[in-house]
């Protein structure tokens, strides 16, 4: 079903992304995205790791310089049947984490300082095995292109949308009225949907994994409860940017301001995970 969703959402964004350059131009926009899509591809599955780590300058560490978080980590992923992944940390007070990598054997994990401060060793525990599951599903890979593809046909509509204001395209030269509303409107909003709405999912799958790999669905609901607090209260992580704010456990950029929050979010609101993850404790016996 993992591979399934996978093929599924690429082809979907590639789809939007040659059909958005065949409405810029009809003889060759189709060709020139299917390549940027393909190329977009490679170099997320090669790369994306090394790069979404720097920026947040997250620098890893041994047992020697954070030997609970390393021995956490060392018995989830025994607990998870994965290889051993890099452990990071972040140096900010806002509490967060993820996970990133192309694949189990090339898999990274990164928490805050903020989050190990502010969470006891199980929750902690619940945290980690939630990015565990990311790594054990991979998700992290489709996660990273999505948001890629997503940028890039934003972007694409951005250039379209102020040349036609400033007049160096034409409507009728390049695709039509048709065409520069699907440029300009549709792909971008579809192609966000689509994204939001896989991570979403992902989110859930990961929630009731990770609360198998732990051994206690509670630990990661109460760690879920303690990072939403601080969401509503402190300001936002400040070196987070949109790209990368799905491959947190909660995401860094929002608050608890909701409006059109659930549809447009890349995360299930956290009080229904927090649900799900008492009625899996409660099917697991662990909680009257």
């Amino acid at each position: 079903m993992n591979i399934f969703k996978t093929v599924l959402l690429m082809a979907m964004l590639t789809g939007l992304m040659v059909a958005i350059g065949s409405a810029v131009d009809e003889s060759s926009g189709a060709i020139i995205m299917l390549v940027i899509a393909i190329a977009m591809n490679f170099a997320s599955y090669w790369f994306s790791d090394s790069i979404i780590l720097k920026s947040y300058d997250a620098r890893e560490v041994s047992e020697t310089d954070a030997p609970q978080l390393y021995r956490i980590v060392t018995t989830l992923a025994q607990n998870a049947n994965l290889p051993m992944p890099r452990v990071y940390v972040i140096d900010t007070a806002v509490p967060n984490a993820f996970a990133t990598g192309r694949n189990p054997d090339h898999a990274a994990v990164a928490v805050t300082t903020g989050l190990m401060n502010a969470l006891d060793y199980n929750e902690l525990s619940g945290v980690l095995g939630h990015e565990l599951a990311h790594v054990k599903h991979r998700d992290i890979l489709i996660g990273t292109i999505a948001a890629s593809m997503a940028g890039v046909i934003s972007l694409v509509a951005d250039i379209v949308k102020w040349g036609a204001i400033f007049g160096t395209r034409s409507n009728s030269e390049r695709g039509g009225a048709a065409g520069f509303l699907v440029t300009v409107i549709v792909a971008p909003i579809a192609a966000m949907l689509i994204q939001m709405a896989v991570s979403r999912s992902r989110e859930y799958d990961a929630d009731k994994t990770g609360g198998e790999i732990c051994g206690n669905p509670m630990y990661l609901a109460n760690a879920l409860e303690k990072i939403e607090y601080y969401s509503k209260t402190h300001p936002p992580m400040p070196q987070a940017g949109t790209a990368t704010a799905h491959m947190f456990i909660i995401n860094p950029l929002e608050n608890s301001k909701k409006t059109l929050k659930n549809l447009f979010s890349t995360h299930p609101d956290t009080d229904d995970r927090i649900a799900h993850l008492r009625e899996q404790a409660r099917d697991m016996h662990l909680l009257a």
